[in-house]
């Protein structure tokens, strides 16, 4: 079973593996920021460690830069919101996790699902962390252009590693975890790739990108 980002048009995502106890998510804490459950599920597409589990800042935002086929696409990350998903993404971004690694689905179907989906080391969809999380949502999550989200699949507690860049806004039910935005010059670099097309293996303006999308390095700005 793959991570799912489904809408009325298709159904897509990662497939995370184990039948572990439910994940959960960011406990506050009086001092020190919130905690996090991070699970160990499966084998992991790439050697990465667990992220750390206490402390965690939930607080603020911070600032990074994905690096996409050599252009950057500036994201800020929103700790308040999504603590636990932010920290996951830091740790992995700081292991190297992302670099060298392909996106491997691109929707273009302009007013309902454009977005780029990156994160899984295979470019299959089925590659995690070799753990796995609680969403962070509150039912009330869109997905407009500027959107920075995770995959999941259709099970709960079921975050990994991938994460969609939405360029378009996209109609989404409320279940995926927003944890940042796309700056406006990271925004023009998605267009231009969605631009060159995608193999439609999903159904019109949904499957691999045409032009390969290479992340070369997620490092803080």
């Amino acid at each position: 079973m793959k991570i799912a980002v489904i809408t009325a048009l298709v159904v897509a995502g990662v497939a995370l593996s184990g039948c572990s106890a439910p994940a959960q998510p960011a406990t506050p804490q009086s001092t020190g920021g919130a905690s996090c459950t991070y699970l160990a599920d499966g084998a992991a597409a790439k050697p990465a460690k667990l992220p750390a589990s206490t402390g965690v800042p939930n607080t603020g935002s911070v600032d990074y830069v994905l690096n996409l086929n050599g252009q950057p696409v500036g994201l800020t990350l929103d700790q308040a919101a999504a603590p636990c998903t932010v920290n996951s993404f830091i740790s992995l971004a700081g292991q190297g996790y992302f670099d060298k690694t392909v996106c491997h689905r691109l929707g273009d179907v302009p007013g309902s699902f454009q977005m780029l989906q990156c994160g899984d080391p295979t470019a299959t969809g089925t590659g995690s962390p070799g753990y796995r999380f609680a969403e962070e949502v509150t039912g009330k999550e869109t997905y407009p252009a500027g959107t920075l989200a995770m995959a999941r699949t259709s099970q709960p507690s079921s975050q990994g590693s991938q994460f969609f860049l939405v360029f378009g806004d996209t109609v989404l039910p409320p279940n995926y975890t927003v944890f940042g935005t796309i700056d406006a010059a990271g925004l023009k670099v998605l267009g231009a790739l969605a631009a060159a097309g995608t193999d439609n293996s999903e159904g019109m303006g949904v499957g691999t990108p045409l032009t390969p999308a290479e992340i070369t390095s997620v490092k803080p700005r």
